[in-house]
């Protein structure tokens, strides 16, 4: 199935012989240039192909996946912008970079803004109050596997998808501890929830942001795909209940208290996203913009907490913030800076974002040179927009989706809004048909290790693989009328 290959190409697997343009010229080039058989296009092919490889080997080399991908994106545009002076012409090709360039920014400064938020409702102990709620409630073992599985189809919606899946993966070892079948029959489950619940919402997913922020697709149309995700969800989850424990586990219950403030930051994490909805759809400017108005909010909301506790500190009597000793715990909590925006910045997974910037700058430059052109003309030109999106998806569980999708919003395919939803579907959901098709399963791998593995996650990948084609065939059902 050499067309499945083609699509890996969009990080660089790309066949180099399917554009021919003349690109020795006498006279300055005033429009693009076609790279393709020229040795920076070569060069560039090569150069993203070793860097993706490097990267998908991080685990055994230990080499951090942005390291080779920031090297590989310098290289392949210092290759193009040279090209391009040898033909007397540069500007074209810095408009490109700069281009892609502000596309990156855009994405990074919205995850930065939702990161940043997550790392303070994360201080303020908000997911530890979560997840001692659920455990305190004494529920089996099945309840347990439905009520951590729709929490998280939903919360993946709104939340990162790795923090949503660890956290709910975090109740799953917490009640589980004398069940290894429980705990890894519910990794499985959230996972597959954790990726469906992050398609069919714009802030649910990299793949997902990057359409919306492509203008590919308005915020509340990403809506209807509600439906094939739950679909694509409870296929699975339904083969699994069988096998799932009917007892109820033990569990030794503790309380969280949760500091000052902390429902206010929920409120205010609340009031960023309305903010960077309302800035896409009525002023039409980027939904970063929202997001970075909300992240002044949560600065001068940190500003006041700081100020308004430390009048309070001089007056212990009366205050209660947390249980015990009030003075001794305030000064605790912010001797380690948790009151600062700029500490939760610091935490974010730098090497993840720094990833995305080699790989959309590095995309984006063979893109520029031409072998997406040429991608798409094989994909969406030989083959049916369906099952092109399909196979799309499918690759999915090997390449990373965000890779992936901005590969195809390079290409620019001129398909429909249907086929649109499509491809977030099946890029959101492909992931869950390996463990290490997506972010979530890589990371219950390490928190539920040697419980819930690659192979048992393999064992159910029949009925994954149903959802998969349950979730596409709802979708052409529903929806129809998008196509």
């Amino acid at each position: 199935m050499p067309y499945f290959y083609y699509l890996l190409g969009a990080v660089g697997l790309l066949l180099p012989g399917l554009g021919y343009a003349e690109t020795e010229s006498a006279t300055p080039v005033t429009q693009q240039l076609d790279l393709t058989h020229h040795w920076a296009g070569y060069f560039s092919l090569v150069v993203m192909v070793i860097a993706y490889i490097a990267a998908m080997f991080e685990d055994v080399t230990e080499l951090r996946k942005s390291k080779p991908m920031l090297l590989a994106s310098a290289l392949i545009w210092f290759a193009i912008v040279f090209a391009y002076q040898q033909q007397g012409n540069d500007q074209l090709a810095v408009a490109a970079f700069k281009s892609n360039l502000q596309t990156y920014i855009e994405l990074l400064l919205f995850i930065m803004v939702s990161m940043t938020y997550l790392n303070a409702m994360e201080d303020m102990k908000i997911f530890d109050a979560l997840k001692v709620w659920l455990v305190s409630k004494h529920l089996s073992y099945r309840q347990l596997f439905w009520i951590t599985g729709f929490m998280v189809f939903f919360l993946s919606s709104v939340v990162n998808g790795l923090t949503a899946g660890l956290l709910m993966g975090a109740v799953a070892v917490a009640v589980g501890k004398d069940s290894p079948k429980f705990v890894s029959l519910a990794c499985i489950n959230i996972v597959i929830a954790t990726n469906a619940g992050g398609s069919f919402s714009p802030l649910g997913g990299i793949s997902t942001l990057f359409v919306w922020q492509h203008g590919i697709l308005e915020f509340f149309q990403f809506f209807k795909l509600f439906v094939p995700c739950l679909v694509n969800f409870l296929v699975p989850a339904l083969a699994m209940h069988f096998a799932v424990p009917k007892d109820r586990p033990a569990i030794e219950t503790e309380q969280v208290k949760l500091p000052r403030g902390a429902k206010r930051i929920i409120f205010l994490f609340a009031v960023t996203i309305c903010l960077a909805v309302g800035f896409d759809m009525t002023l039409h400017l980027p939904a970063a913009a929202g997001m970075m108005a909300g992240l002044s909010l949560l600065q001068f909301f940190y500003f006041y907490l700081h100020k308004t506790t430390k009048l309070s500190n001089s007056k212990p009597l009366g205050l209660n913030v947390f249980s015990g000793p009030d003075v001794h715990d305030i000064s605790s909590f912010y001797e380690k800076g948790r009151l600062d925006v700029f500490e939760k910045v610091g935490r974010l997974e730098w090497d993840t974002l720094l990833f995305f910037y080699g790989a959309m700058m590095g995309i984006g430059g063979l893109g520029y040179i031409g072998y997406l052109d040429a991608a798409s003309h094989m994909l969406y030109g030989q083959l049916s927009p369906s099952l092109a999106n399909i196979l799309i998806g499918l690759s999915s569980a090997f390449v990373d989706n965000g890779t992936l999708m901005f590969a195809v919003l390079t290409m620019h395919p001129d398909i429909p809004q249907g086929q649109w939803l499509l491809l977030t579907l099946t890029l959101g959901v492909g992931g869950s048909l390996l463990a290490i098709g997506s972010a979530p399963g890589i990371g219950l791998m390490g928190q539920a290790k040697g419980q819930y593995t690659f192979s048992s996650h393999m064992k159910w990948l029949p009925a994954i693989l149903l959802g998969y084609f349950a979730a596409i065939g709802m979708h052409f059902l529903v929806n129809a009328d998008s196509f």
